[in-house]
This record gives structure tokens, C-alpha cells and sequence, in this order.
């Protein structure tokens, strides 16, 4: 298949070079003219391993290329992937200027039938509006708007990709239904599932698992911090909730709160979103307290064993990204720490 990714940052690049590596064609568009100059010379923008040998690869054998001509991309994409970023805004809820700018332009150069699928993290309604968008200017006998979210881990995305435990598209189009399961049916050749679904549930399933995953953190965190008080050793508490089968071994490390690109922004817009929705949603909001609160404990830790002045003292972290196998230091607690 032909197929467009637009935007190359962590999700664009992984999903494209991954697409690629099953046999599509894939045209990455990135407005960043020196971005797309270092990756046409073969230089990866981003730390992820295994990505680099598929990146190579594919470069080298055609079936994976750069430009900053959205024109040409969309031209030649039966599939045209939306993987651009929604930053929070200030009151969490995520910002869609550059995926609604980008359904605006795609609505002046369809002249065919294409699927858009968004692929970055948005909020209920994204697919919606990206439809209405397209819709103002293009017959909808030309298009499908199609929400099929990201399960991507940092460090092991390569894999994720390659052998998702799941594939969740949102669509209700047959004709839509039938060009993304093609697309997707040779990483799921092991018998995992793609579930079809309508797009709104594609879209609150993504929120709905990165916000559980904080969740989990953040109870860990909490007993953590109870061991401490009644000398009991959670390293001890983890191995044992771990070994249930209800519970898994996966996101019971207890450490100075969650951080990366995903849980503080999915986090803050499911919360935003149900704030819209006048739904009081406390877990949430704990949630976000416990956190901010957990990334402070060990400047309090520090300031108990030193003391409150901590001038002319050298003090050296161990571990600046957000979790291992990374560079990305986006929100990271490290950063808390060090400011």
C-alpha cells in the first residue's frame, strides 16, 4: 500500500519505518526542512532501539522516504496517517490546531479516495472534527475519517509495533474497515486481535489505558511511601502483588512519580474531558495530586538528611530521561528535581 505519515516525530517515525518494513511504500512529511534534510542523509532524529537497522533498510530499498512537499505525499497515499502533536493547553485539554490546520489543507488536495487515520493521542470528538473539516470542502464519497490510536513504549516501540498485543481501529465504514485491516494484518499474523470499534470508543480507549497505567504507578507509589512508615519492604509488597494473575507483574515500581510525553498530558485531558462532560472524575484528580506531590519526596528526603540549606552542596542524578532505553527527557521528574 501507499501510504503518507504525517509528522516525524516519535510516533510518525516508528509508525512509518514499521509500515515500511512490511512491504507499503511510505512518504514521511515533516515541515522542518532540516529535519527531513538530516533523515534523506540517513541520520535518525530520535533514540529507540532497533529502529535504526528497519530505518536503514528501508531507506536504502525504497520504501521509505522524506519531504516537505505535503502536496506529493498526499498525492501518492491510498492511507494518509495524521501523527502530529496535540501539546496541553493550560487547562489540560489538548491542543488540535495542528491536526484540524493540516484536515484543512488535505481538504484543497483530495482528489481521490483516501483514509485519514489520526494517530496521535486525541481527545473524544478528534474524528469528528477532522471529518467535518474535510467534509466543508470535499465530497465525503472521497474520504474516511478513521481513529486508530498508538500503544507505543518507549524503549521497546519497535516491537510494540512489529507484535502489538492489540490493534484498535475506529471506523464505520465497511470500505474503511476493509484498507485498515489489510494494512495491519501482517503484525497480528500470531492471532492477536484487531478490534473495530466506533471512533469515539477508538479515541477513549487510548486515554482510558494510559490513564489506568498512571493510576497503578501512582497506588505504588503510595504504598511505597506507607512501607516506609510501618517498616515494611515494598520491593517485597510488589513481588508478592505481582505474582497474582489479576494484578501482573507490569507498573508496580514505586519510584518519584510518572513523566514522559504520554500520562501527564492523557492524564490532564481525560480529566479536561470529563470536566466538559460536568462528570467528577476524582480518581483523576487524585491522581494528579498524588503525582506532583511524589516527584517533591526526594527533595524532602535530601533536605531531612542535609538540612534545609542545600547551598554549596554538589548533588549528581543518576538518570535524566524519564525511564531507560530513552533521550526523552519530557516531563521528566528528574527535572523537577533538578529545578
Amino acid at each position: 500500500m501507499n501510504i503518507a505519515v504525517i509528522g516525524t516525530g516519535y510516533v510518525g517515525l516508528v509508525s512509518g519505518t514499521c509500515f515500511a518494513e512490511t512491504g507499503n511504500k511510505v512518504i514521511c512529511v515533516d515541515i522542518d526542512k532540516n529535519k527531513v534534510a538530516r533523515m534523506q542523509a540517513g541520520e535518525i532524529p530520535i533514540f529507540e532501539p532497533g529502529l535504526e537497522l528497519l530505518f536503514e533498510r528501508n531507506t536504502r530499498q525504497g520504501r521509505l522516504s522524506f519531504t516537505t512537499d505535503l502536496e506529493q505525499a498526499v498525492a501518492h497515499a491510498q492511507i494518509i496517517f495524521l501523527a502530529l502533536p496535540t501539546p496541553p493547553g493550560e487547562d489540560g485539554s489538548a491542543d488540535l490546531s495542528y491536526i484540524l490546520g493540516v484536515a484543512d489543507q488535505l481538504a484543497t488536495m483530495i482528489t481521490d479516495y483516501k483514509v485519514i487515520v489520526d494517530k496521535s493521542t486525541v481527545p473524544v470528538g478528534t474524528a469528528e472534527k477532522v471529518h467535518a473539516r474535510l467534509a466543508a470542502r470535499l465530497d465525503e464519497d472521497l474520504f474516511d475519517v478513521v481513529a486508530n490510536p498508538e500503544f507505543l513504549r518507549e524503549g521497546v516501540a519497535v516491537e510494540d509495533f512489529l507484535k502489538p498485543d492489540r490493534v484498535v481501529i475506529g471506523t464505520q465504514s465497511a470500505r474503511a474497515q476493509k484498507i485498515m485491516k489489510q494494512l495491519y494484518e501482517p503484525f497480528v499474523r500470531q492471532g492477536n486481535p484487531i478490534y473495530f470499534m466506533d471512533e469515539r470508543s477508538a479515541e477513549m480507549t487510548k486515554y482510558a489505558a494510559n490513564s489506568y497505567l498512571a493510576i497503578r504507578i501512582t497506588f505504588m507509589n503510595e504504598i511505597a511511601n506507607l512501607c516506609e512508615l510501618v517498616g515494611a519492604d515494598v520491593d517485597n509488597v510488589r513481588k508478592g502483588m505481582g505474582s497474582d494473575s489479576r494484578i501482573g507483574k507490569r507498573f508496580l515500581f514505586p519510584g518519584v512519580g510518572y513523566g514522559g510525553s504520554c500520562f501527564p498530558k492523557d492524564v490532564q485531558a481525560l480529566a479536561k474531558t470529563s470536566e466538559d462532560f460536568a462528570y467528577d472524575f476524582r480518581i483523576l484528580k487524585s491522581v494528579m495530586q498524588v503525582n506532583h506531590q511524589q516527584r517533591l519526596r526526594l527533595i524532602h528526603k535530601i533536605k531531612a538528611y542535609f538540612g534545609e540549606d542545600l547551598r554549596g552542596k554538589t548533588i549528581a542524578l543518576w538518570g535524566l530521561a524519564f525511564k531507560p532505553n530513552t533521550d526523552d527527557i519530557r516531563e521528566a521528574p528528574a527535572l523537577y528535581t533538578i529545578e
